[in-house]
């Protein structure tokens, strides 16, 4: 299971409006890349063929199966406050994390 916390869920709906994504539902994937090898990234999509539909706080997203088994128990956050760093994935799947937040091994 993936959460969202409230403060995530309200930032995926504003986004949502404010990039005019319409019926569109977030994506979370994971992908190579960034310091750590592994990168986490988040797009408005259309549900593909063997996604994970996940709900949380009223805010439907999906998941392709691959990065699921890697974000398994995650909580994803949301912080804009002064040091923000905008959405934060809490994985305990993740062995070491970069200090950026967004790559991980």
């Amino acid at each position: 299971m993936i959460t969202l916390t409230e403060r995530a869920a309200a930032a995926v709906r504003h986004l949502r409006e404010e990039r005019g994504a319409g019926e569109r539902s977030l994506r979370v994937f994971i992908e190579s890349g960034g310091c750590s090898g592994l990168e986490y990234g988040m797009s408005f999509d259309e549900p593909r063929e063997g996604d994970e539909a996940c709900e949380s706080h009223g805010v439907r997203f999906f998941v392709d199966a691959k990065s699921f088994e890697r974000l398994s128990g995650s909580e994803i956050d949301f912080d804009d406050g002064l040091s923000g760093k905008g959405f934060e994935i809490r994985n305990p799947n993740a062995k070491t994390t970069c200090g950026c937040g967004r790559s991980f091994n």
